[in-house]
């Protein structure tokens, strides 16, 4: 079954956020990460942590939901991914072990 994701990518806590959604959560964090696009939102802001993220099986609750948060005030975006992950690490260093604490 394919899954899609929202995440949200930062340079540090409290810092630049960006909101995403796509179906390869893997390649495109990586893509952050490694700036494989260097003129990018995240290359030129250095948002390179996975901070946050929710699963989907539908793509277009996915990308309702990224919308969602693209309204949301900011401070309501820090709460959520305070809510889990309230140190701000970076999940995707540990990203299998994640993603099977969220789908229990």
């Amino acid at each position: 079954m394919k899954h899609w994701y929202v995440d949200i990518m930062t340079n540090k806590p409290n810092g630049v956020l960006y909101i995403g959604v796509t179906d390869n959560i893997d390649e495109r964090v990586k893509e952050h990460k490694f700036k494989v696009y260097p003129k990018s939102f995240t290359a030129k802001y250095n948002c390179g942590s996975l901070v946050y993220f929710e699963e989907f099986e539908n793509g277009n609750k996915a990308v309702l939901r990224e919308k969602q948060f693209k309204k949301w005030k900011r401070d309501w975006k820090i709460e959520l991914i305070q809510e889990m992950n309230p140190s701000w690490s970076d999940l995707s260093v540990n990203w299998n072990l994640n993603l099977n604490k969220l789908r229990k």
